[in-house]
């Protein structure tokens, strides 16, 4: 039985909306107000998304049931699959000591912490974005910064903040290519116009980020190399995107952040430097964390090569597993598609949210040769056994980090069945249109739509599949250029990457400060709205405003009013 999606339950836009809202409102509100644990939160969004759907929106129960299932899955197959991995291959680093040496190497760069949260959240972070995405940058880059002695909450939020203008070109342009599936617009068109949009805060977020670690003044200090990593990255963005397109943008562009902010760094100085991490909590927050002593005649360049084997290890097999010839090769060997009985198929996505009405697929693909954590499993065996690690050994440490992050894992797995459950129940397409309602203004508030869609369902890829149809649907009846909004929904979705949930949970597993999620919420909530809305106010300007509609062609001069 084929059940149709309705939007306006209520005969109100406002009613249904709101209605649709309350299980974000009860997910965000429990973790972010109340600090009740990620975990049970997560239950308790689920468990409303579930009684919304059914009650409100009339989806049968059986489908929001399956919804669920299905979603629940992803979150842990591909995305739990690489944080547990993740963290094994941090764990085996952490018992051998190898930290340390680590952080004395990096210090061989600069022992400016500003410095260092610059060239591995920013520029290191965007590498892995490129070829992972999917929660793997943040896992990485916060589980560094807290072995090179950060705070849990600064390594968290600092990580959050800085994985945002790489993410529409995460996975090697996974976003992107998504978008243009959904929309059938050009993906080159695409790719070129988000790559006139984001390449401003690529500039934008290296200052943005020493800002929030450290404040204004501080910032102020080393403006100048904020500005060469920020114009490192963003004129190869724009390069990539606009005349080769989306699948390389981002690794090319962390490259030659990386390689300029080293070079660079070998002439300059800041005057005064800060060799002090900044320091939110006492060393007691760093509950299981164990210090390792090194003899002085260990930090050697042999050590240091040691040290930074297993993520040179990692970044090879994060970038083999993500060109997509290995992966259809992996594919070849054995995957699995398992269509989600009672589901596949059976929910009908309908007019105004799609041109044409259309069924909803649900297929859970069990690529697990191909999935990007079973490559970081097999850069953490190598790892291992390079390390000294017996096989015994490695099985031990695997199933300690397990355990370690069980809840973690049940709370990605909630949150992604959340997110399902709206997909299929269509609250969250009820949300889309009463952005889409906004008239003259909706540049800027679809900008925001892109954004809701990445903070409700933790992907970048899942807004575009969500909102993408909608986005060009709604540009054409406002005269709008389709390209121009349909890439705003990436653009603005980039931002809502630091406080999705998913991503949270993420952060708080990589730095082990679990039951923390509302204070990493807290510390990031502004700088996701505030990049948004400067996300919009581009878009605006990008609609109406010369010169910038000279970027984006065919744009209508003036829009009609709302119907």
């Amino acid at each position: 039985m084929i059940w149709s999606q309705v939007y306006d339950p209520f005969g109100s836009l406002l009613l249904s909306t709101i209605a649709a809202a309350i299980p974000v409102i009860v997910l965000l509100g429990a973790i972010g107000i109340f600090e009740i644990r990620a975990h049970i939160a997560a239950m308790l969004g689920l468990l409303t998304a579930l009684v919304v759907a059914v009650v409100v929106f009339g989806m049968p129960v059986g489908m929001a049931g399956m919804s669920a299932v299905y979603g629940a899955g992803f979150g842990l197959m591909p995305i739990g699959w690489i944080i547990l991995n993740v963290i094994f291959l941090y764990q085996l680093t952490n018992e051998k000591g190898e930290f340390d040496v680590l952080r004395h190497s990096i210090r061989g760069i600069s022992d400016d912490r500003r410095m260092q949260v610059l060239y591995i959240a920013f520029s290191f972070g965007a590498f892995f974005e490129g070829a992972a995405g999917f929660g793997t940058p943040v896992a990485v880059t916060a589980a560094m910064l807290m072995g090179l002695g950060f705070s849990p909450l600064s390594a968290a939020g600092l990580c959050l903040i800085a994985n945002t203008a790489p993410v529409a070109f995460g996975a090697l342009g996974t976003p992107v290519i998504a978008l243009a599936a959904v929309t059938g617009l050009d993906l080159l068109e695409l790719s070129g116009m988000i790559g006139r949009q984001l390449p401003f805060f690529s500039v934008i977020v290296p200052f943005w980020l020493i800002w929030a670690m450290v404040g204004f003044r501080r910032m102020i200090e080393v403006w100048p190399a904020l500005l060469v990593a920020g114009a490192a990255f963003a004129l190869p963005q724009y390069l990539v995107s606009n005349f080769h397109g989306p699948w390389l943008v981002d690794i090319v562009a962390a490259i030659v952040s990386m390689l300029c902010l080293a070079a660079f760094l070998r002439v300059w100085r800041p005057k005064k430097p800060m060799t002090e991490a900044p320091s939110d909590w006492s060393s007691a927050d760093l509950a299981g964390e164990e210090e390792h002593e090194h003899p002085a005649d260990e930090v050697t360049s042999a050590a240091v090569r040691r040290a930074w084997m297993p993520w040179v290890i990692l970044s090879v097999f994060v970038f083999i597993w993500g060109v997509p010839q290995a992966k259809a090769f992996l594919d070849s060997i054995w995957s699995a598609k398992f269509p989600v009985a009672g589901l596949h198929e059976m929910v009908m996505k309908v007019p105004p949210v799609v041109a044409e009405a259309h069924p909803e697929t649900a297929v859970f693909n069990f690529n697990i040769l191909s999935m990007t954590g079973t490559g970081i499993l097999l850069a953490g065996i190598v790892s291992g056994l390079m390390l000294g690690y017996s096989f015994g050994g490695l099985v031990r440490m695997y199933f300690k980090t397990l355990h370690m992050i069980r809840f973690s894992l049940l709370t990605i797995a909630c949150m992604l069945a959340l997110g399902y459950v709206t997909r299929y129940s269509g609250t969250d397409a009820t949300m889309g249109l009463a952005f889409a309602s906004t008239g003259w203004f909706y540049p800027f508030f679809g900008t925001l739509l892109g954004w809701l869609g990445v903070a409700v369902t933790g992907s970048d890829t899942a807004s575009n599949v969500l909102f993408g149809g909608l986005q060009k649907v709604t540009a054409q009846q406002l005269g709008l250029n389709p390209v121009l909004m349909a890439a705003a929904n990436s653009s603005g979705g980039v931002m809502g990457k630091m406080i999705d949930a998913q991503s949270i949970v993420v952060a708080s597993t990589a730095t082990k400060w679990y039951g923390h999620e509302g204070s990493i919420l807290r510390f990031v909530f502004f700088h996701s709205i505030a990049l948004a809305c400067l996300v919009g106010i581009l878009i605006m300007a990008q609609a109406y405003v010369h010169p910038f509609t000279a970027m984006v062609p065919d744009v209508v001069a003036t829009v009609p009013a709302a119907n």
